[in-house]
C-alpha cells in the first residue's frame, strides 16, 4: 500500500533544481554539481553518510541549503531522527523545504505524535504548508490505525483547500482503507470527480485487506470499463482476494492477464500467484510456480510453506523449511509459525523443539504471535506442559494466547483447568469472542456436566454469540456430549445458518446416544439440501450405524462416499466398518474385509476387530487381531486386558495367566477404571475398591442393600471373568466396580426422582450394565452412563442401547 502514496512525477534530473526547495531560494549553480552533491545523491547506507560529511563540511558546503536539506532527508532515510535534528535546529535562517524534509522523516517513522507536534511547530513558525505535509501526517495515522487524528487532518486538508487534490484525497482513503473503515473509504472514492489508476487501487486494496474481496473483484471489473487497465499492484491486491473466496476461475483469468502484460517475472506477483494456488487447493501448480521464480523473498517462501502445511502436507512443508535455512536465508515471524503448524498437524514435538531453539536464536521470543504458535504446537504435541510454561512466562498475552492455551487444556483431557482458565480471563476483564467460547465448550462436552453445559450456554447469550455458527455447533456437539441428546436437536432445529460440521455434530451425537434411526434421517435430510457430507460425516453416519447395528445401512454409506461423493475413505473409515461388522457378530466378514483393505491395517482397524471378539467370544480371531496390536503398539495395556478377558470369558485360565505374565515382564500397566459423578459444583471420582472417600462407608452400607434389592428383582451377578478366589469374593469385587460406586454415592445424595449423570473412562463391564438396569428400576431413577465409546441411558429395567453395545 505504501508504493500507492509515492509522487505521480519522476525525480528530476541532479542538473534541475530538487521539488523540495522553492523558486525563491537562490543556490549557486555550481552547488549543484559538486561532487559531494553527487556523493550524497549516490548514498545508500549511514555508514556512507558518515564517510561523505566531512568532505562536506571540509569544502564548506554544510551551511548551503541543499546540503542541509539533502541530509536532513539522508538522516532520516537512514532512521536516525536525532542527527536530522541537530541538522535541523542550529540552522538561523530556515527555509520551508527543511521543514517539510523533517515532517516527512517524522511520519516515515510512523512517530505520528512527535510528527504533529512538529506540524504544529511549522503552523506557529509560519511555513507555508504544501499538500506532501498532509499526505505525510495521513500515512503516520495510517501505520497507527489512528483514524480520530487522521480524521483531523482530513480537515486541516479541507480548510486549506486541497479538498479537490487527487493526491491528497487518494491518501485520505488510504488511511480509512487500512484503518478498517472501508466504506468511509468508499464514500470519497465514489465523490471524486476524476479517478487515477493509484485511486482505483488504494480502493481495491482497501476492500480485499478488510474481508470483502467478492466487493474488490467487482471494482476490479469498473475500473476497466472506466477505461484503466490494472497494473502489478491492481494484480496483487486482487490475487489474495479470489484466493480468499475460493474461486480458482478468477484467479486463473488473473493468471493469464499477468502472462499476457507480462507480469510473471515480478517476484510478488509471483508470490501472489503462487499463494493464491496454494489457496484454491492447486498446492502442484503453486509448487511449480515457485521453482520457476528466477529470484525468491522471505514472503515467496512463507506462502509455499503455509501452503504444503494448509493442504495437509505438513512434512514437505518441514522439508521446505529445512531448504530455505540450508541457503542461508533468515526466516521471518510468519516463516515460522507456517512451520511450527506443520510440526503441530504431525504431532513433531522433536522438529517443534528445534524450531523454537530457532526462535529463541532469531531474538523471536518475545513476538507474541510467535509464542501463540508455540503454546498452540506444544497442545497439539501433548506436551500441554511446556504449553502452559510459555503461556504464563508471557507478558504481553493477546486474546489468541488465552484463546490457544484454554483450547490446548481443553484438548488434553485437562478440563478442570481448561475451565479454570476460562474464569481467570473472565476476572480481568479481557473481552472473550467466539473462539474463545468453542474452546471452553469443547472443555465442557469433554466433562460431561449438564449443569456446566447451561452455565456456558448462558455465558454465550449474554455474550450475544448465541447466532454464532461456531458456538452453536459447539454447543450442540457439548449438550450431546452431556447426555442431553434432545436439547441439542432443539438447538440444531433452531439455527438459521448450519455448517457441515453442525451436521456431523448432530448426526455423531445421535450416534453416540445409540439413536441410529434418527442418524440415518438426518444424514438424508443433509444430502437433499446445499451442504455436502465430507469424510467426517461418513465417519459419523458409520459409526452411528455400527452402535445402532444398522450394517446394511453402514455398509452402503462406506460404498456411496467413494463412488457418489468421490472420498477416498481413511483408516478410520476402515475401523469403523469393522466395527460396524463385529458389533454385529458377522466377525468373519469383519476379518475378509481387514485382508482386502488396499491399505495396510492400522491400530484403530484391529482394536476395532479385538473388541468385536471379545464381545462375541471369538479366541481364534481376537488372537489373531491381538497379535498385530502387540507388533504396532507393544506397550498398549488395554489390548493385553482384552485379549486377557477374551480368555477368562472361554475359561482359558492358563493363557489369561501367561498375558498378565507378559505384561508385568515389560512393565505394562493396565489403565485404571474409574467413574465420575458431579454434585454440588464438585467432581466425585471413584476407583474400583477405593475407600478413600469421606463418604465410604455409607456409600458400601447402601451398595449392600441395593445389591439385595437388584437380587431380589432378577438380577445375577456375572462373574464368569474373575476367577482363583471363592464365589463370594467374586460377587464382592464385582460390587466394587467404580460404576457401582459412583451410582450408589449419586443416589445417596439426590433427590429421589433426579437423574444420575455418571462418567466412565472405560468401556461400561457386562455385569455392571446389566446391575444398572436394574437398579434404574428398583430405584425408579433415571441413570445415564457416558462410557469411552457412547452413552447408556438406563430407565424402568431397560438400556437405551438394547444390550447392543
Amino acid at each position: 500500500m505504501s508504493s500507492l502514496l509515492l509522487p505521480r512525477t519522476p525525480p528530476p534530473p541532479l542538473s534541475a533544481a530538487p521539488p523540495f526547495l522553492s523558486p525563491r531560494t537562490h543556490i549557486p549553480p555550481h552547488v549543484y554539481k559538486h561532487p559531494a552533491a553527487i556523493l550524497l545523491e549516490l548514498c545508500t547506507s549511514m555508514k556512507e553518510l558518515q564517510q561523505f560529511l566531512p568532505l562536506i563540511i571540509k569544502n564548506g558546503l554544510y551551511n548551503e541549503h541543499l546540503f542541509q536539506t539533502k541530509l536532513v532527508s539522508l538522516f532520516c532515510k537512514f532512521g536516525s531522527l536525532n542527527d536530522a535534528v541537530k541538522v535541523f535546529e542550529p540552522i538561523e535562517s530556515k527555509i520551508d523545504p527543511l521543514y517539510h524534509t523533517l515532517l516527512k522523516g517524522y511520519a516515515q517513522q510512523s512517530n505520528l505524535d512527535a510528527a504533529l507536534k512538529f506540524f504544529c511547530r511549522m503552523k506557529h513558525d509560519g511555513v507555508e504548508q504544501v499538500v506532501y505535509n498532509y499526505s505525510y501526517l495521513l500515512r503516520a495515522c495510517a501505520d497507527n490505525f489512528d483514524v480520530k487524528r487522521g480524521k483531523e487532518i482530513h480537515a486541516q486538508l479541507i480548510l486549506n483547500g486541497f479538498s479537490a487534490n487527487l493526491y491528497a484525497m487518494t491518501s485520505v482513503m488510504n488511511l480509512y482503507a487500512k484503518s478498517g473503515v472501508i466504506l468511509e473509504a468508499y464514500k470519497m472514492f465514489d465523490r471524486m470527480p476524476e479517478r487515477d489508476l493509484v485511486c482505483w487501487n488504494t480502493v481495491i486494496a482497501g476492500f480485499a485487506q478488510n474481508g470483502m474481496p467478492k466487493k474488490a473483484l467487482e471494482l476490479v471489473s469498473m475500473m476497466q470499463e472506466e477505461g484503466h487497465s490494472p497494473d502489478m499492484v491492481t494484480v496483487v491486491s486482487i490475487l489474495p482476494a479470489s484466493a480468499n473466496i475460493r474461486d480458482l476461475k478468477i484467479g486463473r483469468s488473473i493468471h493469464a492477464y499477468v502472462l499476457r502484460r507480462g507480469l510473471e517475472s515480478y517476484v510478488n506477483v509471483a508470490t501472489a500467484l503462487l499463494d493464491m494456488y496454494a489457496k484454491c487447493g492447486l498446492i502442484g501448480t503453486a509448487r511449480r510456480i515457485f521453482d520457476g521464480m528466477g529470484s525468491r523473498t522471505v514472503v515467496s517462501w512463507n506462502s509455499i510453506i503455509d501452503g504444503y502445511s494448509q493442504s495437509g502436507n505438513s512434512e514437505e512443508a518441514l522439508d521446505l523449511f529445512q531448504k530455505m535455512l540450508d541457503e542461508g536465508l533468515k526466516p521471518s515471524n510468519v516463516t515460522v509459525m507456517g512451520a511450527l503448524h506443520a510440526c503441530a498437524n504431525l504431532c513433531d514435538i522433536k522438529r517443534g523443539q528445534f524450531i523454537h531453539e530457532l526462535v529463541n536464536q532469531l531474538g523471536l521470543d518475545s513476538d507474541v504471535s510467535v509464542v501463540n504458535s508455540l503454546i498452540s504446537m506444544y497442545c497439539k504435541c501433548k506436551r500441554v506442559d511446556a504449553a502452559s510454561d510459555l503461556f504464563y512466562k508471557l507478558k504481553q498475552k493477546t486474546l489468541v494466547s488465552w484463546n490457544a492455551m484454554i483450547l490446548g487444556y481443553a484438548q488434553n483431557g485437562h478440563t478442570i483447568e481448561a475451565i479454570r482458565l476460562f474464569c481467570k480471563m473472565q476476572q480481568q476483564n479481557i473481552k472473550r469472542d467466539s473462539f474463545t467460547l468453542v474452546s471452553v465448550i469443547t472443555a465442557v462436552a469433554e466433562l460431561s456436566v449438564l449443569r456446566q453445559a447451561k452455565w456456558i450456554h448462558g455465558l454465550s447469550i449474554r455474550a450475544c454469540l448465541d447466532k454464532n455458527v461456531f458456538v452453536m455447533t459447539a454447543l450442540v456437539d457439548m449438550y450431546a456430549k452431556c447426555g442431553a441428546v434432545h436439547k441439542a436437536r432443539k438447538l440444531f432445529d433452531m439455527m438459521g445458518e448450519r455448517h457441515v460440521t453442525t451436521w456431523n455434530a448432530m448426526i455423531d451425537g445421535y450416534g453416540t446416544h445409540g439413536f441410529g434411526k434418527e442418524a440415518v434421517e438426518l444424514f438424508n435430510e443433509m444430502c437433499k439440501g446445499d451442504i455436502k457430507p465430507n469424510d467426517v460425516t461418513f465417519l459419523c453416519i458409520i459409526s452411528a450405524c455400527s452402535h445402532s447395528g444398522l450394517v446394511r445401512e453402514g455398509r452402503r454409506y462406506f460404498t456411496i462416499m467413494k463412488e457418489e461423493y468421490g472420498l477416498e475413505p481413511s483408516m478410520d473409515h476402515y475401523g469403523a466398518v469393522v466395527d460396524l461388522l463385529g458389533r454385529a457378530g458377522q466377525l468373519n466378514e469383519a476379518w475378509d474385509f481387514i485382508q482386502k483393505m488396499p491399505v495396510e491395517p492400522g491400530i484403530n482397524v484391529f482394536g476395532a476387530m479385538l473388541g468385536a471378539c471379545k464381545i462375541h467370544k471369538n479366541v481364534d480371531l481376537g488372537e489373531k487381531a491381538a497379535d498385530k496390536l502387540f507388533d504396532l503398539e507393544p506397550d498398549d495395556g488395554g489390548y493385553h486386558v482384552l485379549l486377557a478377558n477374551i480368555y477368562a470369558i472361554a475359561s482359558m485360565w492358563e493363557k489369561v495367566a501367561k498375558v498378565r505374565t507378559l505384561m508385568e515382564k515389560n512393565g505394562i500397566q493396565k489403565t485404571p477404571g474409574y467413574s465420575s459423578v458431579d454434585l454440588k459444583n464438585e467432581m466425585h471420582t471413584f476407583y474400583s475398591g477405593n475407600t478413600s472417600h469421606p463418604q465410604s462407608e455409607k456409600i458400601y452400607a447402601y451398595l449392600e442393600k441395593l445389591i439385595d434389592r437388584i437380587k431380589a428383582a432378577g438380577y445375577i451377578p456375572d462373574t464368569s471373568s474373575i476367577h482363583d478366589v471363592e464365589d463370594d469374593v467374586q460377587e464382592k469385587l464385582l460390587n466394587t466396580h467404580s460404576e457401582k460406586l459412583a451410582i450408589s454415592f449419586g443416589l445417596l445424595n439426590t433427590k429421589p426422582g433426579t437423574t444420575i449423570h455418571i462418567r466412565k473412562n472405560l468401556r461400561v463391564c457386562g455385569d455392571c450394565h446389566n446391575a444398572t438396569k436394574y437398579i434404574s428400576l428398583v430405584t425408579k431413577r433415571e441413570i445415564i452412563v457416558r462410557d469411552m465409546h457412547r452413552f447408556h441411558h438406563f430407565k424402568n429395567g431397560t438400556c437405551s442401547c438394547g444390550d447392543y453395545w
